[in-house]
């Protein structure tokens, strides 16, 4: 249990570390990606994003 959850850490920290360098690709800006103004805050839900990504990593994980 304590792997899955450093696991999670250090995925959670790589994203939000490359968040600015997908941005230029266009990851984050797909149709399919919300974002909205909430109590103050800028929220944002990348939705396809997380999706292309997946396919991305899983098309590597199977070609690997």
């Amino acid at each position: 249990m304590i792997r899955w959850l450093i696991v999670v850490v250090l995925a959670l920290v790589l994203m939000s570390g490359l968040t600015a360098w997908l941005r230029r690709f266009g990851f984050g800006r797909l149709p399919g990606d919300f974002e909205f103004r909430l109590f103050g805050r800028d929220w944002q839900l990348p939705i396809a994003s997380t999706v292309l990504l997946s396919l991305i990593a899983a098309l590597i994980a199977r070609w690997l």
